[in-house]
């Protein structure tokens, strides 16, 4: 079965009758090796072709569908038609289908074009397309009888066209597929290879390139001598999710730099582009506040602050205290360790007590879901207007830094998220080169054991899988203290930028402040620009330095090097006695920070 993007299920409502038949049958009739998008902007111009059919042997083609009966079709020419509006019974003349059609596929070819790593370098088609493309038209509700009668092929190749007959469920596959091919005016036998396929992806939909996390959500863009030699963009599987994710309540379970922050991204930029003016804000949610600030600014980038507000937990819950009039002096005079917690608890009981309304926003995203307690996600779920049902929850227990006593013994029916039939599992890690997630694994031991969840409603506990992309051997710092540690990782982060690497692309993650502290001298002492995050509104992102944070405030974030240093052996001792699994956690979390190389200090 072919793959469509987005899911059937998810645009069958938005098709008309004759698309979402068509749907079917390209599904059905086609390979799993084909491609197919319906209704998705293309290019540049974003021009939004009926179906976009991609084979690697066959090559590209563009479909256009009319759900036209014969008796709407006054005249026909090869340029125009004149039909009868649906709307008033009267003749409008628009453009022949046919030329919609070769318009989109122009579109498409042309952007195309402009990739020297698409056209062919030689011969007497030397600049034009390495592979073969078409275009051709659809009459769900015309058969080939009454097109042929009606003299429709002087207006319309025949060979360009399918019928409502030629369509139909009982239709052979061969002869259904042959009919697709015969739209191509030439046929050769190149292949488009694995690498192409991403770089035309990547040309013809902006929108699910795979950006630095310098760059998240922001636009980046490429004139016609600045093409990149690598183009990385969403996996299929990413892709259909991003773009089939419909109404209601919707689950991801994630690893690691499986792009759940990416399809969130998308999902808020989609559903601001749909809002009216008269809609509630969209609140995108996540614990960790150097997070927040990322996922700010590359809203910002794209111009939609007013639409997206994008904030941390703490930051939420005190804004909801302060602008319902329920923070109170008892709150400031609370340690900080007992202050947060009580923040949260007030809101829930300001929202109990309906001192603080509900249904606030049009749609919450949730990133980072496994830093809430259950009585959070409880809470943020009530914020949701009811009319639009809207919630989007990304969940990876592996990540799970955090102790909230109960988390995984708890159900997500249990706090309020309805998402049967709507959860998602993905497992492969693009994020990290295989020599990290080997390093990471080591680090975590036992604690990456694969658990299904009981059932869909349960949370399960993903072991990431390596998409196989390689890198540098990880290096492992092995001195006795922690400043001769912090002296080797200041003499490698110095190296790594004679190498090309700005400053903004490295970090180093600690475990504790005091070590921090430690790493920022020996970055001084080393002439190295550095930026040390204490506390809120110390991460910068823009500032090109190399940033020094804990570990727990990394969560969400990567870099292309990065640096993980641990506690003295000690602290390091005591700390795991503590708590071994939660610590293993943390230093999986920091190691899977690292997109390119990995320091272990």
């Amino acid at each position: 079965m072919a793959v469509l993007i987005p899911a059937l299920g998810s645009c069958a409502g938005r098709m008309t009758s004759g698309e979402k038949r068509l749907a079917e049958r390209l599904q059905q009739k086609l390979e799993n090796d084909y491609l197919l998008w319906w209704d998705v902007p293309i290019g540049p111009k974003q021009t939004r072709p009926d179906f976009v059919v991609v084979h690697p042997r066959r090559g590209a083609l563009i479909l256009e569908t009319k759900d036209w009966h014969l008796e709407t079709i006054c005249k026909a020419t090869r340029e125009y038609f004149e039909i009868l509006d649906s709307g008033t019974g009267q003749p409008k003349v628009v453009m022949s289908p046919l030329q919609q059609a070769r318009h989109c596929a122009i579109q498409v070819i042309n952007a195309l074009e402009r990739d020297p790593q698409l056209v062919q370098g030689e011969g007497p088609h030397q600049g034009k397309l390495a592979f073969p493309w078409g275009h051709g038209v659809v009459f769900t509700r015309i058969t080939r009888k009454q097109f042929d009668a009606a003299g429709l092929g002087d207006a319309l190749p025949g060979h360009l066209v399918i019928c409502q007959d030629e369509m139909v469920e009982a239709v052979d596959a061969e002869a259904f597929q042959q009919r697709l091919w015969n739209m191509f005016p030439h046929s050769f036998g190149r292949a488009i290879s694995l690498p192409q396929l991403d770089r035309i992806r990547w040309i013809l939909f902006p929108e699910i390139r795979v950006p630095q996390q310098q760059n998240l959500f922001g636009e980046e863009v490429h004139d016609e001598e600045d093409l990149p030699d690598i183009m990385r963009v969403m996996d299929l599987q990413q892709e259909q999710l991003a773009r089939s994710l419909g109404d209601g309540h919707r689950v991801i379970h994630g690893v690691a730099g499986s792009g759940k922050t990416m399809i969130l991204g998308y999902r808020a930029e989609h559903l601001a582009q749909t809002q009216t003016a008269d809609s509630k804000p969209i609140l995108v949610l996540c614990y960790n506040e150097p997070l927040a600030v990322k996922l700010a600014a590359g809203m910002a980038a794209k111009g939609l602050s007013e639409r997206v507000h994008v904030v941390h937990w703490d930051k939420w819950t005190r804004a909801q205290l302060t602008a319902y009039n329920l923070y109170t002096l008892e709150l400031d005079a609370l340690h900080v360790s007992k202050k947060f917690d009580e923040i949260a608890r007030s809101v829930i009981k300001g929202v109990d007590d309906k001192h603080i309304p509900a249904g606030q926003y049009h749609a919450v995203l949730i990133d980072e879901g496994h830093d809430f307690a259950p009585e959070w996600l409880r809470l943020v779920t009530q914020m949701v207007d009811p009319s639009t049902n809207s919630l989007l929850l990304l969940y990876d227990d592996a990540q799970s830094i955090y102790d909230r006593g109960q988390k995984r013994n708890f159900s997500l029916k249990s706090v309020g998220i309805q998402a049967p039939g709507r959860t998602t599992i993905l497992k492969i890690n693009y994020r990290n080169t295989r020599q990290i997630l080997q390093l990471a694994h080591r680090v975590a031991g036992d604690m990456l054991t694969p658990e299904d969840a009981k059932d869909e409603d349960g949370i399960p506990l993903l072991k990431p899988l390596s998409c196989g992309r390689e890198g540098p051997e990880p290096i492992v710092i092995d001195l006795p203290t922690l400043p001769a540690r912090a002296g080797r990782v200041a003499d490698l982060l110095a190296d790594q930028h004679a190498q090309g690497h700005a400053w903004g692309e490295m970090a180093v993650l600690c475990r504790h402040k005091d070590e921090m502290l430690v790493c920022a001298d020996a970055l001084r002492r080393k002439g190295l620009p550095y930026r040390v995050r204490q506390k809120s509104g110390d991460f910068k992102p823009e500032h090109d330095s190399i940033k020094v944070m804990t570990m727990h405030a990394s969560k969400g974030l990567e870099w292309p090097v990065v640096a993980v240093v641990t506690s003295e052996e000690e602290r390091k001792a005591r700390d795991v006695k503590k708590d071994g699994t939660l610590e293993a956690r943390l230093v999986y979390v920091a190691s899977t920070r690292a997109t390119g190389l990995a320091i272990s200090a």
